[in-house]
């Protein structure tokens, strides 16, 4: 029998506009039949939180976001922006029928997609166990870089 075809991916980064290649990617490859993991390390650890609520976009800083009207880098800058930005593509994700991140990472996890939580950064921040979802693996960089150095796609994301 033909070994499936592997991905490795690993997540650093946990804005809103980061947070959704690694779960659409992974989530795609593993009902195409790839046999996925998912290494989420520094920000990327955000992604495997019970409480994605604080996962947020930023106008600042994303010169191409692409905004309903052109608006200045100062008052992308006042206090609030991140909120309405946040809101404001989440509304427009919804309304094109983009999966929700629990969503994603739900199929993700039904499709065997494996999660893998970096110690060092969950040491690093002082993370707590309980503060991750259930079905994930905690371990360092040698745990993934086993199943990363076979693998047919390795995406830095």
């Amino acid at each position: 029998m033909e070994q499936p075809k592997k991905m490795a991916i690993i997540a650093t980064k946990g804005t809103l506009d980061w947070a959704y290649p690694p779960l659409i990617l992974s989530s795609t490859a593993a009902a195409l039949g790839y046999e996925v993991q998912v290494f989420c390390t520094f920000y990327g650890l955000a992604l495997l939180r019970k409480d994605l609520s604080g996962i947020r976009i930023s106008p600042l800083a994303n010169p191409a976001m692409p905004m309903p009207v052109p608006m200045p880098v100062l008052v992308q800058a006042l206090p609030g922006m991140e909120a309405m930005a946040t809101m404001m593509m989440k509304n427009k994700m919804k309304s094109k029928g983009v999966a929700s991140l629990d969503e994603l990472r739900s199929l993700c996890l039904e499709a065997d997609v494996k999660f893998i939580a970096c110690q060092m950064t969950v040491d690093l921040f002082e993370f707590k166990p309980e503060e991750f979802i259930d079905g994930i693996e905690f371990g360092g960089a040698t745990t993934f870089l086993d199943f990363a150095g076979s693998a047919d796609i390795t995406l830095y994301i």
